[in-house]
């Protein structure tokens, strides 16, 4: 049977540096994804999702081990965060951060795979949230990122010092703030979570 890493594949996009900001070129590539709105800290919507996507992602691994023979590790949950008042995106108001949730699925997965796996789930769980997935293909492109280590709440400064490096290295945000999360927050110390934090740039017009 193979099996596949494909954090090890695709190591320059999910093994960040805390230390070292980093630029990237993200190709195009398949996520499960559920869009919302809210402050994730108090949303059941935010929960239902992140159970279903992980419920679902789990379901296509076994079947593609069972029908393909190929052994491969679930992706990591990511989130793209933003608000129709971009100057109004803040910490201090989540209740209207709007999101997507998505787990990177590997290329043999399929709508017709995609469309089994969601119907086992519902059998056994029935999640009302299953019917918000979608499909998609998301071309990121050239990004900037860095390595948060700590919670949630604490990633301002590290995110000002991404938007920092960006302008700095002449180049301009291009796109939605975007999230990976390496560490399982259901356990661990709050202190020690590991977060990707990406975001889409493009060179700057030289004004």
């Amino acid at each position: 049977m193979d099996k596949v890493d494909y954090k090890k594949e695709w190591k320059e996009l999910y093994k960040a540096s805390a230390k070292k900001l980093s630029i990237v070129t993200v190709p195009p590539l398949q996520y499960l994804m559920i869009d919302g709105s809210g402050n994730p800290n108090n949303s059941i919507e935010f929960q239902n999702a992140v159970e279903a996507l992980f419920s679902v992602s789990y379901t296509l691994k076994f079947m593609v081990k069972k029908t393909l023979e190929i052994d491969y590790g679930v992706m990591p949950l990511e989130g793209l965060w933003w608000s129709d008042d971009m100057n109004n995106f803040s910490s201090e108001n989540k209740e209207n951060w709007k999101w997507t949730l998505m787990i990177m699925q590997p290329k043999y997965i399929t709508s017709a795979l995609l469309t089994t796996a969601i119907e086992k789930v519902r059998q056994d769980k029935g999640l009302s949230v299953l019917d918000k997935i979608r499909f998609n293909t998301y071309d990121e492109g050239m990004a900037a990122q860095v390595l948060h280590i700590g919670p949630f709440s604490e990633e301002g400064p590290t995110v000002e010092r991404l938007h920092t490096f960006i302008t700095d290295n002449g180049y301009q945000m291009n796109g939605t703030h975007h999230e990976i999360y390496l560490s399982d927050t259901r356990r661990g110390d709050p202190k020690n979570w590991k977060t990707i934090i990406r975001q889409p740039i493009v060179l700057g017009r030289g004004d």
